[in-house]
């Protein structure tokens, strides 16, 4: 199975739209925006859980990069609300469940060589540092050329005029956000390949989940 794994093209998904197809486990449902390979392979989707659903251990082989939409994502090791930020590296692994129900944002078998680290982070009580007006961002996670933050626009905002040299992915969490090439609402997940340019904005304000540095050049 091969879902936009051809990493010089701009891609953009509106998953209040797109399909969701089943999981091997009952009550787990998928939406893939990118995709190589079977369960162990190359993933970005998002994954809900129907209240009381369970998936069977797994390893995480090139390492799990999660962030909680809604509800509580569960496993042996705690409870995560939403608006945790998870980083499960390569060699752990767990038995995933959820009492209530949950919808995640997941990327599978992307940790770059040589990074371990095992993250939690709750985005709802981060930071958010000014970096232009109407425009903040809250760190998550940094590693060598590759970094992970949430950006927020106040209505009206618009960004500099930036390359994305190493690409760039953006999820939109929250609001509508806009750029050269279109306006994405809340949902939308968009790829931005190595070399590719914009000036975002938004008219009524959006928090994004943004992701730099970590596709190959073009």
């Amino acid at each position: 199975m091969s879902v936009n794994m051809d990493f010089g093209q701009w891609v953009r998904c509106d998953t209040r739209a797109a399909a969701w197809q089943t999981s091997p486990a009952d009550g787990v449902e998928r939406c893939p925006l990118e995709r190589q390979g079977g369960e162990s392979g190359h993933a970005t989707s998002l994954v809900r859980f129907r209240p009381g659903a369970t998936f069977p251990r797994h390893a995480h082989p090139g390492g799990e990069e999660l962030l909680i939409l809604d509800g509580v994502f569960s496993d042996e090791h705690g409870d995560y609300p939403t608006g945790i930020y998870l980083r499960n590296p390569s060699g752990t692994s767990h038995a995933p469940f959820t009492r209530e129900g949950c919808t995640l944002f997941v990327k599978l078998c992307q940790f770059a060589a040589g990074d371990h680290s095992e993250i939690r982070i709750d985005i709802t009580t981060g930071a958010f540092t000014p970096v232009s007006p109407g425009v903040s961002k809250q760190a998550l996670y940094r590693f060598g050329d590759q970094h992970t933050h949430l950006t927020r626009f106040a209505p009206g905002a618009t960004a500099e005029h930036h390359v994305h040299v190493g690409g760039e992915e953006v999820f939109v969490i929250e609001g509508t956000w806009q750029d050269d090439r279109g306006t994405y609402p809340a949902g939308t997940w968009v790829r931005f390949p190595d070399g590719s340019d914009h000036t975002p904005h938004s008219a009524e304000g959006a928090l994004l989940f943004v992701k730099r540095g970590h596709l190959p050049p073009a």
